[in-house]
């Protein structure tokens, strides 16, 4: 049998978040931020952000298998292993109180050698890139120039070398001890600015044999992590399905760089006629457009864009 999936389908199905999904309470729907979610709607549906970064412990650990066809019929399976490469979360106001008070409560508790200590194996460029979003230099809690997109309550940019990095769960984990609100905020929560990055970088391919040197491409996917696009994402038939089995939530990614792209293994027409060379270059697109809209300096971005081969 054929399959109807290219190369690059596979890889974007295989990579999509799902995760389980939940009510909110007619009382709490009445509470959303209408600039953030407008529309009205009988159920509204939102996940944890701790399920979000569960879904990536399996992945973390032995990596994300990508069903692929080689270029001569061969069927391979190629694993990559996520990192996070990016992360901005903006909240409402009444969120963020909540969150500094937890925040607070974690800084008593460990406060000490411990506390103290806790980021000293951190890279200075780390510890410049991290905000805790409770407070400024003022004392008030900084708001984005585009007050739309709520309070920045967290931001992270890994700058570190692919081999210098630790797989996303472990990442998350590390920085959640001292923002707990990385587990406890819900996509409901979050203003439609909320992102993040995922590297993905291929370990081994199976069967293993001579090496491929399509099989090094190194990938950058963005999502949206707020519930105000859950109802616009644009689903892969394939993820869709996934999402209605057990009401679980597909975080599609909306933008994409690639990097070390040789050959035309990731690179197809699909049974609908869909072009993976066009799809590539709007995923670019799109995810450059968006790092510029939020004036962002993305490291890892501007690496896989510098070193693009023509």
């Amino acid at each position: 049998m054929v399959s109807m999936r290219t190369n690059l389908e596979s890889f974007l199905d295989c990579t999509t978040p799902v995760v389980p999904s939940q009510f909110l309470s007619k009382s709490e729907t009445r509470k959303l931020n209408r600039l953030w979610h407008p529309w009205e709607r009988e159920k509204v549906d939102y996940f944890v952000l701790s399920d979000l970064w569960n879904s990536f412990d399996e992945l973390s650990a032995y990596g994300a298998g990508v069903p692929i066809i080689s270029d001569n019929a061969q069927n391979l399976i190629q694993y990559f292993v996520p990192y996070l490469s990016a992360l901005q979360i903006f909240t409402s106001n009444s969120s963020l109180t909540c969150l500094r008070e937890e925040t607070e409560s974690v800084i008593s508790e460990t406060r000490g050698d411990s506390y103290s200590d806790s980021f000293s194996d951190e890279s200075e460029s780390e510890k410049l890139s991290r905000w805790d979003g409770c407070s400024s230099e003022e004392g008030d809690s900084f708001w984005h120039p585009n007050e739309r997109l709520g309070n920045l309550y967290f931001q992270y940019f890994e700058r570190s070398s692919p081999y210098g990095r630790v797989p996303l769960s472990d990442k998350i984990s590390s920085l959640s001890q001292r923002y707990p609100g990385l587990m406890s905020l819900r996509s409901v929560d979050l203003s439609p600015a909320s992102w993040m990055a995922v590297a993905w970088y291929p370990i081994y391919h199976i069967p293993k044999g001579q090496t491929i040197k399509d099989l090094q491409t190194c990938f950058l996917t963005y999502h949206t992590i707020s519930s105000s696009f859950q109802d616009v994402e644009e689903i892969e038939d394939e993820v869709e399905m996934k999402e209605k089995e057990g009401e679980r939530i597909a975080v599609p990614p909306f933008g994409m760089a690639t990097y070390k792209m040789q050959g035309d293994i990731w690179l197809s027409e699909n049974k609908k006629g869909t072009d993976d060379r066009e799809r590539i270059v709007s995923l670019l697109s799109v995810a450059d457009s968006w790092l510029k809209q939020l004036r962002v300096q993305h490291h890892d971005f501007n690496y896989f864009i510098g070193n693009r081969h023509p």
